[in-house]
């Protein structure tokens, strides 16, 4: 099976790759995953993929869309794969469609983890972490014993800078205006599906498994 997961931040899509990947057995494969394999191996896009990141600017097309060809023909993915990360426009996903193509592939699902704006807001701003030791908590879903007070070293917890409601605003609003043409394409193209991330963890995997149950058959 050969899948695209999608989601705003927050929408959980670290929890449910994990579990995709243990259920079906497909690789993983995340955009700053393939980058630090590629600049490990130092390939010749890896090279080149080090020299953009280490002046501070974008790895261009060109570059990423080499090493995701060059990721998507390794042998584990023989069976499929679950793409994180990628593709990030409308372009770059015309681009995985002829990489594909020219694997006798297609897209099964793009799976989109759909969460409403408020309750993503919730989740990103609730976090605090203890000036300690690092530990991290939620105020609503993992809060500590004591209000402001590290469980396990008695430090102070506090709000990190980019959690506070103004900088995680803009990043979602970022995030929503740059992932709505590439929900358009896919829905456009008949792969989009849009699983509920407002549920238990759990739950929003078990939408997942019975979409690609339908695979496996």
């Amino acid at each position: 099976m050969d899948l695209v997961l999608m989601g705003l931040p927050g929408a959980g899509k670290g929890t449910q790759a994990e579990k995709i990947v243990e259920k079906y057995g497909i690789p993983h494969i995340s955009t700053g995953d393939m980058f630090r394999a590629a600049i490990k191996g130092e390939t010749p896009l890896g090279k080149k993929a080090k020299e953009y990141i280490d002046a501070g600017n974008l790895v261009p097309d060109e570059v990423t869309i080499g090493i995701v060809r060059e990721r998507l023909g390794k042998d584990d993915c023989k069976e499929g794969f679950l793409l994180d990360g990628f593709p990030r426009t409308v372009a770059q996903a015309e681009e995985l469609e002829n990489i594909l193509s020219e694997m006798n592939r297609t897209i099964d699902y793009v799976i989109n983890i759909n969460v409403d704006r408020n309750k993503l807001m919730e989740r990103l701003t609730g976090r605090r972490v203890c000036r300690n030791c690092g530990a991290t908590y939620h105020v609503v879903f993992n809060p500590p014993k004591e209000e402001g007070v590290c469980d396990k070293c008695g430090g102070e917890l506090y709000q990190r800078e980019d959690d506070n409601e103004k900088t995680v605003g803009t990043r979602l609003e970022v995030n929503i205006k740059q992932q709505q043409p590439l929900l358009d394409f896919y829905e456009e193209k008949g792969y989009l599906q849009n699983i509920s991330g407002d549920q238990d963890i759990n739950d929003v995997f078990k939408d997942i498994d019975r979409l690609l149950g339908g695979l496996t058959k």
